[in-house]
């Protein structure tokens, strides 16, 4: 890495209060549904369409979850195990939703990070589950990967953090340029795993390891 990648400093994206989202409304989903159908040329009550709005409804709820969860929920659980080493788990499958077209884009994540000086840890689970808190949302993969940093640094006290991810965007490949098999990959460090370029070429030498 660079002298000026040292330099930049990290954006951090304000956290969105989930009490201030409102709670899932399954009607009124149902009913846009419809009058999209309406919108493209189609029936909503011929034969093979009269429950899609009810399936789309519940199908939005299951993908936009995150929306009502905040981190705090999936990294609860720590253990102070002394350890001062770098924690990563690498290749976690993610799913989410373009905010700008609503349609799919999906990859793997890269999670890395070095404890506290207290050692706290959380279960290697966790970090899978924060990945989906920030991802079951509409998104950019840029703001994504930002979130999941910031998190682990603010609620583990982490003294460094390396978030990497790679993803296909349906709205590159199923519409627009239509360019399948474009990745894109992003990247958010923070604390030691920043300053230390020897700690952030071990964690990304670990993670190009295990790339597909």
């Amino acid at each position: 890495m660079s002298e000026t990648f040292d330099e930049v400093a990290p954006v951090h994206v304000p956290e969105r209060d989930v009490a201030d989202v409102p709670t899932f409304d399954q009607k009124r989903a149902e009913a846009a549904v419809r009058e999209l159908l309406y919108a493209i040329g189609e029936d909503p009550d011929r034969e093979g369409l009269i429950d899609t709005p009810a399936r789309v409804a519940r199908a939005y709820q299951e993908v936009t979850r995150g929306l009502h969860q905040t981190p705090e929920e999936v990294l609860t659980t720590t253990f102070d195990l002394g350890h001062d080493e770098m924690v990563l788990v690498r290749d976690i499958e993610l799913w989410s939703m373009c905010e700008h077209h609503l349609v799919p884009f999906t990859g793997v994540a890269h999670v890395g990070y070095i404890p506290a000086t207290s050692g706290k840890i959380t279960g290697l689970s966790k970090l899978a589950r924060l990945v989906d808190v920030y991802a079951k949302r509409p998104q950019v993969q840029e703001r994504l990967t930002t979130q999941v940093a910031d998190a682990l640094m603010d609620l583990l006290d982490a003294r460094g953090v390396i978030v990497v991810i790679e993803a296909e965007h349906l709205c590159m490949t199923m519409r627009g340029v239509k360019k399948a098999g474009a990745r894109t990959i992003t990247s958010a460090v923070r604390g030691t795993m920043r300053s230390n370029a020897t700690t952030r070429a071990e964690a990304m030498s670990l993670i190009r390891g295990g790339t597909r």
